[in-house]
């Protein structure tokens, strides 16, 4: 089968992209308004693609009535957000900051979750967050048809306590449970792994 995209309309691409470009991390981010009220909003179009300097991507798409969703107005006021990654834990309290509250209501009130101070920036991260990251506005490319890639330099690592270990820097992966999103309202967990070391050259010519 083959599909050509510039016969399909952006719903049906939407519909295709999202069930097959799978599992998608799960950004749950933190902005304050320009009253100081705290907004969250969840966001799968998120991943990071850079180390020098630590950079991440948030895909947000306008509102059809309103316009600019509050993280993209608070981020383009400030030019700073925090992306909490959610885990199983935290995954039940995301969902209700996906609920399309009015302008001014705190989604995290709502969800019974609880703000800590950032370090550099002044909009709070989750404390119940596995992690966050404390970014800083770094570019954002207007796309067509009222989505916008909005980036971000991460400046600061918040982590609980015994995720990662301080003399490696490695991540206990059985303390993480991070969630992922698939399609509609379905979700997966990443406990089901399994391992393929990778070979170089020299190493692959051996076997």
């Amino acid at each position: 089968m083959r599909l050509a995209f510039e016969d399909l309309a952006p719903k049906e691409r939407y519909k295709l992209l999202v069930a097959l470009v799978v599992p998608r991390p799960i950004a749950l981010v933190t902005t304050l308004d320009a009253e100081g009220v705290a907004n969250a909003a969840p966001f799968s179009f998120f991943n990071v693609f850079s180390e020098d300097p630590a950079l991440v991507v948030l895909g947000i798409e306008r509102h059809p009535e309103r316009g600019r969703k509050d993280t993209a107005a608070n981020i383009a006021r400030s030019g700073e957000f925090v992306v909490n990654l959610v885990d199983e834990a935290l995954a039940p309290a995301m969902n209700v900051c996906a609920v399309d509250f009015p302008p001014g209501t705190s989604e995290l009130e709502a969800a019974g979750l609880t703000l800590a101070p950032s370090t550099s920036i002044s909009p709070g991260r989750i404390a119940e967050a596995p992690a966050a990251l404390e970014c800083r506005h770094w570019q954002t490319i207007e796309v067509k048809n009222g989505r916008e890639l909005v980036i971000g330099e991460v400046t600061d690592l918040h982590t609980r306590d015994g995720l990662i270990d301080p003399a490696t820097l490695r991540v206990d992966w059985q303390a993480y449970h991070p969630v992922g999103r698939l399609f509609a309202n379905l979700y997966c967990k990443t406990g089901d792994t399994f391992e393929l070391v990778r070979q170089s050259w020299e190493e692959w010519g051996r076997t």
